[in-house]
């Protein structure tokens, strides 16, 4: 088996060999060199100017998001053929985890290469990325992107924007509000989503000196204060024919792919958030100093070090395990040729599950991360001149944007049951499996998958279509596959780094597998027992004696080594 075999959905009924996974220790020397530019404009460009950006400076936010595309970071996702880089997803989701430390400019720059501009790179006519796209990676155009409605979150296809064709077919008259759309109050052109007769959903590409386009002031928000957020307002706007962005009555597709893609760059954006917020909480806790002694060398703050950095190692595990899978599925593809588009959506589409799983993993993980450090900090985590009270304000819109959390978390099972993941069983145990330093932790993988299948195949039996319906038992099914792929992806990395790591590397890799796993066993067993509760049947719980039954050894001695290396690092240590 190799990544590329690997299908979406195929972690809950497929023993992995570590091998097969992309991981961090297998960037290569332009991946590095491209994150450590990044990391450079970010120290250099950005954090000096950031009380400036939080206050709305927005064109100095524009001369900065230029620099940026000057440097090459905005033509990363954009086809060689109109000029772009071309490069892999674990390139695009290790520039978008370094922007994390530019915080309000990295939600720009994320808008901007994302949403702003992917729906036009996958969905454009050659005429309308000739028009359009090279402006956009130069930042000559700013992107925005207007799917929500006041009336229409979740919900997007319940939109009430409306689009008539005039009588001499040349135009569109588009009329309508959209809500929370970022980068409104400086962007150039905006995808926007409307119904054609109220009916066919469609995209159309509206430029923001079109007649008609008004917009509302600026939203007051509880954070991302350095970003923008308006309302779009529509007042019979003429948009010419050749402006729908692929066809008529197909914008869903576009909708769902696009956030596809922005949920998987939401997730290396909390990684980064992660790494910041654990570099600020350690350095604090070494300056700090209570009983004449730091705070780093007590047992309450050092345990929140070690699990922030076992968090921070799960999400980027998760991250660069679906770059690589995404990747490996993406390179079988033949360039070029009018088919080559779907195809290239179709292979990101096969991960949806894993891009949803992704979103919600690294959004809780970053925000437990964040709210730890900010306690390591006591007080002056909660005064605006310490970095880490921003970043608590900033991260708790993620939870909500690209799709609530509660949405991603019905999508996954619906997803997985969709691919017929819910009928199927887990084979026998394979030699990768039951041999090594961490057989046990995938002996209790394996028990987690058996359990979550189980309780699946069950719900599936019981209600059929109408699982749908049954929310709360797809949540607690969702919260089962999560820990799953993230812990699977933990230990699986672990593994691979351990071959050609150092004893003491393959001490602090084997203590961080320790900690996930006794953290993931808590919330799976929790998750299955609501499930078996709501579905009313304990007998769905047999297969649950391994996760149970499994000891997490050296669990204390694991933790104080992780905090002891990341105290005297002040940062991320992997």
């Amino acid at each position: 088996m190799n990544r590329t075999s690997v299908r979406g959905g195929e972690f809950l009924v497929q023993d992995i060999d570590c091998r097969d996974v992309f991981t961090p220790e297998d960037f290569t020397d332009e991946h590095r060199q491209i994150a450590e530019t990044t990391a450079q404009f970010v120290a250099n460009e950005i954090l000096p100017i950031n009380g400036e950006i939080e206050s709305k400076n927005f064109d100095l936010l524009l001369q900065k998001l230029k620099k940026c595309a000057e440097l090459g970071l905005m033509m990363i996702d954009v086809p060689e053929e109109y000029g772009g880089l071309e490069l892999d997803k674990a390139t695009s989701m290790l520039v978008m985890e370094r922007m994390a430390f530019a915080r309000n400019f990295g939600l720009s720059y994320m808008v901007q290469t994302g949403i702003g501009m992917l729906p036009l790179v996958y969905y454009g006519s050659p005429r309308q990325k000739e028009r359009y796209l090279g402006k956009l990676f130069r930042a000559e155009m700013i992107g925005a992107y207007c799917l929500t409605e006041p009336g229409a979150g979740s919900d997007a296809l319940g939109a009430k924007t409306t689009a008539t064709l005039c009588e001499d077919g040349s135009h569109y008259i588009l009329s309508g509000t959209k809500q929370f759309s970022s980068n409104a109050g400086f962007a150039d052109l905006f995808t926007i989503f409307a119904k054609v007769d109220k009916v066919h959903f469609t995209a159309f590409l509206v430029e923001r000196g079109f007649a008609g386009l008004e917009f509302g002031p600026e939203e007051k928000k509880m954070g991302m204060h350095g970003s923008s957020t308006r309302q779009v307002i529509l007042d019979k706007v003429r948009v010419p024919v050749e402006n729908v962005l692929g066809e008529v009555g197909r914008g869903h597709k576009i909708a769902f792919n696009v956030l596809n893609v922005g949920r998987f760059k939401l997730g290396a954006f909390c990684v980064g958030q992660g790494k910041y917020a654990l570099s600020e909480g350690a350095r604090y806790a070494n300056e700090r100093r209570q009983f004449d002694v730091p705070i780093s060398s007590f047992g309450a703050i050092r345990e929140k070090l070690a699990d922030v950095t076992a968090m921070t190692f799960a999400s980027e595990s998760v991250v660069y395990r679906l770059a690589g899978l995404i990747d490996g599925r993406l390179a079988t593809l033949e360039k070029g040729g009018d088919s080559s588009y779907h195809e290239y959506l179709k292979g990101i589409e096969e991960y949806a599950a894993e891009c949803a799983l992704a979103k919600v993993f690294c959004s809780e993980a970053a925000a437990g991360s964040i709210d730890e450090m900010l306690q390591v900090h006591g007080g002056y985590g909660y005064i605006a001149e310490y970095p880490i009270e921003q970043l608590y304000r900033d991260e708790r819109v993620q939870r909500i944007y690209e799709g609530t959390n509660e949405i991603n978390r019905l999508l996954i099972p619906n997803l997985l049951i969709r691919k017929g993941i819910g009928g199927k069983a887990l084979g026998p145990a394979c030699a990768a499996v039951t041999a090594g330093d961490f057989a046990a932790h995938k002996g209790l993988i394996r028990a987690m998958k058996e359990t979550c299948l189980a309780l699946t195949g069950h719900a599936v039996k019981r209600f059929g279509a109408g699982l749908a319906a049954e929310q709360e038992i797809l949540l607690a099914l969702a919260d089962a596959a999560i820990q799953i792929f993230a812990l699977e992806s933990t230990v699986l990395r672990a593994e691979k780094a351990c071959a050609a790591a150092t004893e003491k590397k393959r001490e602090l890799y084997r203590a961080v597998v320790t900690l996930c796993s006794f953290t993931a066993r808590r919330q799976v067993i929790n998750a299955a027992e609501r499930c078996a509760a709501f579905l009313e049947d304990e007998t769905s719980l047999t297969a649950m004696a391994g996760v149970t039954s499994y000891r997490a050894k050296g669990l204390l001695a694991a933790k104080r080594l992780l905090a002891e290396a990341t105290s005297q690092a002040e940062k991320y240590i992997f």
